[in-house]
């Protein structure tokens, strides 16, 4: 089944399939997943949302089929957790850069679009742990704790997602002030008129920063062959 551009089927296979040695494996598949759902819609919090819940509802309904008896399900659950985390750091970014590149122009961080686009970036971690409580709530009683444990335990150590959010608006209200500063409006106007497609601006950015990673893992894996 494909929702939110998942296919669930292959999350659950993967979860249901797995044994304890390849939780890191899981961590990487979900990561993926995740991120290119993202990539293949408009950036907003509704969408981020869905790609959320969609995730941990096959994660859940895979680690239920698994009939290992030895298998560490809180573990895979982490696994699932931090790997929907490693996208959303990838997000995170994709909006820094595009917001970064807004507040160059002149644009300040007060005016309604984009004090809603940061308002978005500082919900993000709010916004994982909402989802994935949510999403939880519905998954077999066998489930439900070992999913509370994970969401206890990475709430104490906090997300990727929330510190890289918290630095990115730190760095911007920063940039700002040297933009005040320096009085910078050129571009302001276009900039603005910009604003208006900030959600699919981002999902190009986000795009566009995985197609330029690909040919840097390519060169590596060269080196690699070459030694």
């Amino acid at each position: 089944m494909i929702k939110s551009g998942i296919d669930q089927d292959a999350l659950i296979a993967a979860f249901s399939q797995a044994t304890t040695k390849q939780s890191e494996t899981l961590r990487k598949t979900v990561s993926e997943a995740t991120l290119k759902a993202l990539q293949g819609r408009e950036l907003t919090l509704d969408n981020i949302r869905k790609v959320l819940k969609t995730v941990t509802e096959a994660a859940s309904a895979g680690a239920a089929q698994n009939p290992a008896k030895a298998v560490d399900v809180e573990a895979m659950l982490g696994k699932a957790f931090t790997g929907m985390d490693a996208a959303l750091l990838q997000a995170v970014e994709a909006q820094r850069k595009a917001l970064q590149g807004f507040v160059a122009q002149g644009l300040d961080l007060k005016e309604g679009k984009m004090k809603a686009a940061v308002a978005q970036l500082e919900k993000m971690e709010d916004v994982f742990f909402t989802t994935v409580s949510k999403a939880t709530q519905g998954a077999g009683g066998t489930l439900q704790a070992p999913w509370q444990q994970v969401l206890q335990t990475m709430k104490g150590k906090g997300t990727d997602t929330g510190t890289q959010a918290g630095a990115a608006v730190e760095q911007l209200v920063e940039q700002a002030r040297t933009a005040v500063r320096a009085g910078r409006t050129s571009g302001m106007n276009a900039a603005q008129a910009m604003m208006d497609s900030y959600a699919s601006l981002v999902s190009g950015v986000l795009i566009g920063m995985s197609e330029g990673l690909q040919p840097q893992a390519k060169a590596a894996a060269g080196s690699a062959r070459r030694r």
